[in-house]
């Protein structure tokens, strides 16, 4: 989710859609793929990736045809989409007994496993390759694709990467596409890991997964972010979210914390701007 957040705010825009493509492109194919039994993992992933796909298409035509606030726009499709799934697809919990078999299978592969004194395993899981794959692709699309160069170009002025020959409608459609896709991508990976399908998932979780693009160096202004910041950004997030818990820190005041760490970081990147301009 995060690296489909960067593509957007490295635009220029923000995205607060994305948990609700992610939760619909989850619950519908593990819905199908209970409703008529079937137990695979590439084409289950194929078809969260293309809902996510057509969500997020979705997202870029009223951008771009309107020439609306992505974040107005997201704010109201991200409700439609939830109430979409949870108005036809109904609001029951496919639970461990109902997942299907490969899919858990898939979701519960470790690179490593250990063992602790007490006598509990643990394990690195293999989804850490999965996502060093995509930050990896996603890393060369914005790097040494002319897309790439152009997403950066929007982000920094829409007006003169037009004036310099970027197809600027192109652009906006790439990004949140790509932001949907991976958002569905996403959804479907959660499932497989956590054995269940949840359509009430990801509820708030907008607020963690900007913060880690932000953190990671990303300016909510557009024009600036990196894949590697966005990795690093969420995996201090993530320390800073387990060293709370482990200071039994209550969770209405993780909120707060994660709250002023957007403030700080937006904070940083604007004073950076502003000395860069100066």
């Amino acid at each position: 989710m995060a690296l489909g957040v960067l593509l957007v705010m490295i635009s220029g825009g923000i995205d607060v859609s994305f948990t609700a493509i992610a939760v619909a492109a989850m619950y519908i194919t593990v819905k199908l793929m209970v409703a008529y039994q079937v137990d695979a993992v590439f084409l289950p992933f194929v078809l969260a990736c293309l809902i996510g796909l057509v969500l997020g298409g979705f997202n870029a035509f009223i951008i771009e045809r309107f020439k609306m606030i992505p974040l107005i726009v997201t704010l109201g499709t991200a409700s439609i989409i939830r109430g979409l799934v949870l108005g036809l697809m109904g609001t029951s919990i496919v639970n461990i007994n109902k997942m299907p078999k490969e899919l858990i299978a898939f979701g519960k592969t470790d690179l490593a496993v250990a063992t602790s004194a007490n006598g509990a395993t643990f394990g690195l899981t293999a989804m850490v390759l999965v996502y060093l794959a995509l930050a990896l692709v996603i890393h060369w699309v914005l790097n040494r694709t002319m897309i790439g160069r152009s997403v950066y170009a929007y982000g920094g002025d829409p007006e003169s990467a037009k004036r310099a020959g970027f197809n600027t409608r192109r652009t906006i459609w790439f990004v949140y596409c790509t932001a949907g896709m991976l958002a569905g991508f996403a959804g479907l990976l959660q499932a497989s890991m956590i054995w269940q399908a949840n359509p009430r998932d990801f509820q708030g979780f907008e607020l963690d997964v900007i913060a880690a693009v932000v953190l990671g160096g990303a300016s909510i202004f557009g024009g600036r972010g990196s894949v590697l910041g966005t990795v690093l950004g969420v995996f201090m997030l993530v320390m800073v979210k387990n060293s709370l818990i482990l200071m039994k820190v209550d969770t209405t005041w993780q909120r707060v914390v994660v709250g002023l760490i957007i403030i700080i970081a937006t904070a940083i990147t604007a004073w950076r701007d502003r000395k860069k301009l100066g």
